[in-house]
């Protein structure tokens, strides 16, 4: 940019002329204003409360109208723009927007840079571009609805799954009939997570992994790692300095080995087609594979363990939907698509955990040119070049004039999986209705239909089993790579008879 552009931009955006075009446009954010929930930017002091930097986009805007209200910006002189968005029109309008043609949006890189450093840049999850369409193509098939779903290849992954979730909570019911105890507390999320990895290197994978390795060394080496990550994304290059005069901390050296001898063991079973790798066809050597393989493990860690940990605990608020799904799940031993489909009300909780408690909380995107949305109606905005997108699912979902009682019979901010048979009747469809938990469009998540089976697989299996109450009363949310309950999952389990 040269001076003179530099220049007439900072003055505008010291005047408070919006770089903003069109009809539908956005308010703009003070950079400094007192009350707010924070500064509507990460740093030091403020990187680990994500939901509470997008929050502050949305503080006082109760008086804004239209477009406005659910649209605001950023301008701060000498840095790129700043859009947030919880308008589900605009999160849809630019998620299937996004792609590697010309005037289409990026995924904005910054928000995921250490995760990228630790896992590798060519993923599907930091990847733009013709490398994110070969990668898609690469990776994301044998995760498919119509490869996942065949009977032939259904069936043996749902075995070993359902076996895996139902051996681990077998041994967590026996260990409480030994005691005598007739309800124990326990911090649930550190099972949840074995038993997500295990299904995945395990079942998935067709590894033989033993339940205490996974335990005791990879899990933890995972979720160090998972921390780091977040930590480097603000603070690389002052990380970069410290580790050039003292040298990468053992601790982090020793993680990223069992994250890369946890690597190599998923990617074993390919030679011999063992898991998935019986359905991955392609040439491509195991180097190419590597990066996407990373971030499959950590996304157990985080997306899976994420879903499965908020659904029970909002189920733990609700003993009478418990007994609804125990009465769908007691008599299933296979749980095949039809199956599922059946346990009308398992599946109306996981819709609902997904809108109230979604595991991908904001939707990065990145404007490389300037691109005109057209949002129908004769709407349209206009987003200048070099401009960050953050589509704020979280708060968009717990937004009343979206999700609200006039919309579906219930408060946005309760969980309450009735409002989904509201909209049925209402003739409602879920594509008028979307939650983005998944998120949306070309870059929707490859694993969605394999997350859902085994969240599936798991909260069925928890809920034959065992009634369960939530230790704590009030539940607040805990964000970082994905969000989960602040307190761990702490439960008050009783095993059924």
């Amino acid at each position: 940019m040269t001076f003179s552009k530099w220049l007439n931009r900072t003055t505008k955006q010291i005047r408070g002329i919006s770089p903003f075009t069109g009809s539908f446009l956005p308010g703009r954010v003070p950079v400094f204003a007192g009350g707010r929930p924070s500064m509507p930017f990460p740093h030091f002091w403020n990187y680990h409360e994500p939901l509470k930097i997008l929050e502050t986009y949305f503080w006082g805007v109760d008086d804004e109208v239209g477009s406005k209200k659910h649209n605001r910006y950023l301008d701060v002189p000498g840095l790129d723009h700043v859009l947030v968005t919880r308008d589900p029109l605009v999160i849809r309008t630019v998620l299937s927007a996004t792609g590697d043609k010309d005037g289409q949006f990026d995924r904005d890189t910054r928000p995921s840079a250490g995760i990228a450093r630790a896992t590798g840049t060519d993923s599907l999850l930091y990847a733009n571009g013709p490398l994110w369409r070969r990668q898609k193509k690469l990776s994301a098939p044998p995760m498919s609805r119509s490869n996942l779903f065949q009977p032939e290849t259904f069936h043996e992954f749902e075995k070993t799954f359902r076996n895996t979730a139902i051996e681990r909570l077998e041994i967590l019911r026996q260990r409480q009939e030994e005691s005598g105890e007739s309800a124990t507390e326990l911090e649930m999320e550190s099972e949840v997570e074995i038993v997500m990895l295990e299904m995945l290197v395990n079942n998935f994978f067709g590894a033989s992994v033993s339940y205490e390795d996974l335990r005791d060394r990879y899990a933890p080496a995972i979720a160090f790692l998972i921390d780091h990550m977040v930590s480097d994304t603000v603070g690389h290059s002052i990380r970069g300095l410290r580790n050039a005069v003292l040298g990468e901390p053992e601790a982090i050296a020793k993680a990223k080995a069992d994250f890369e001898e946890l690597t190599d063991i998923a990617l074993s079973g390919r030679k011999e087609g063992r898991g998935l790798w019986g359905q991955f066809k392609s040439d491509a050597g195991d180097d190419k594979l590597r990066s996407n393989i990373r971030v499959f493990l950590a996304g157990a860690l985080e997306a899976t363990t994420s879903f499965t940990s908020w659904t029970l605990s909002h189920l733990a608020q609700r003993p009478d939907l418990q007994e609804v799904i125990y009465q769908e799940v007691q008599d299933v031993e296979v749980y095949d698509p039809e199956n599922l489909k059946q346990a009308v009300m398992l599946n109306r909780c996981l819709q609902e955990t997904l809108r109230l408690t979604p595991s991908l909380y904001f939707l990065p995107r990145w404007t490389s040119q300037e691109i005109e949305l057209d949002l129908g109606e004769e709407r349209s905005l206009r987003i200048p070049a070099n401009t960050h997108v953050m589509l704020d699912v979280w708060h968009s979902n717990r937004c009343e004039d979206f999700w609200g009682e006039e919309e579906t019979g219930y408060s946005a901010t309760a969980f309450a999986p009735e409002r989904w048979e509201v909209l049925e009747k209402k003739g409602r469809s879920p594509k008028e209705m979307l939650h983005f938990g998944f998120g949306h469009g070309p870059r929707v998540c490859p694993g969605k239909f394999l997350g859902q089976l085994e969240v599936g697989l798991a909260v069925g299996a928890f809920v034959k089993l065992f009634t369960f109450s939530n230790v704590q009363s009030l539940i607040e949310a805990r964000a970082a790579v994905s969000t989960k309950p602040a307190d761990h999952l702490f439960l008050r389990i009783t095993r059924r008879k």
